[in-house]
């Protein structure tokens, strides 16, 4: 995710000193996982989340080739949004059963018309899925998302329901970072170090692969 992540330019004091949308204005409007935080004012958050034929390529090829994915292997991905990354994975292996499952009403009303019938509307603490049903379960840039008491329960939920897992999340490790993340993040509950996250792995005897990405 690293390449995908550094790919935006980021000015950090703007955003957090924006007079129309002052960073609480923002963070606001983008916990409602709706229009604002999707398609809204770049200030708040995407600021219009459209499909880019080949931008999710990378990633569904890296996933194919780590976790040696093929026709019929089933995938799950947790915070899957409008599904562009769930289509980019159909699209380089014809065959794949592939499930998403996002919080906002919003992205899956809006996501990608060739897998919008896969797309679960809820929490990731509370998976309605069978133990073990898929063969990958993925989730990038959400899991930050929760509260505490959400993200224990989420992490059990993914790998209960996967016999493989792989978990990006937002991280820092020094102040710098810290202070850019404070500054940048409009929906961000869980403001961990990389020892920090380890220590929720363990606790939770997760023992999926991750990566965390830094706003340096």
């Amino acid at each position: 995710m690293s390449p995908l992540h550094k790919a935006t330019k980021r000015d950090y004091l703007k955003r957090v000193n924006d007079a129309e949308y002052p960073k609480e204005k923002a963070a606001s409007l983008a916990k409602r996982w709706g229009f604002d935080y999707w398609d809204g004012d770049r200030r708040v958050n995407y600021g219009g989340y459209k499909y880019i034929a080949g931008y999710w390529l990378p990633v569904a090829q890296k996933l194919i080739q780590r976790y040696k994915l093929s026709p019929g292997s089933k995938i799950l991905d947790i915070g899957c949004g409008k599904g562009f990354l769930l289509f980019e994975l159909l699209t380089a292996i014809p065959g794949l059963e592939v499930r998403g499952f996002d919080i906002s009403k919003y992205a899956i009303e809006n996501s990608k018309v060739e897998v919008k019938t896969f797309i679960d509307q809820g929490s990731a603490d509370k998976l309605p899925y069978l133990d073990g049903e898929f063969d990958l379960a993925i989730s990038i840039n959400t899991f930050h998302n929760l509260y505490s008491f959400e993200l224990e329960a989420a992490l059990k939920e993914f790998s209960r329901v996967s016999k493989k897992q792989y978990l990006c999340v937002e991280s820092y490790r020094n102040e710098a970072e810290k202070a850019n993340l404070l500054y940048w993040q409009v929906t961000c509950e869980q403001f961990n170090t990389p020892e920090e996250w380890k220590w929720w792995f363990e606790t939770t005897k997760y023992q999926g692969d991750y990566s965390f990405i830094y706003f340096e």
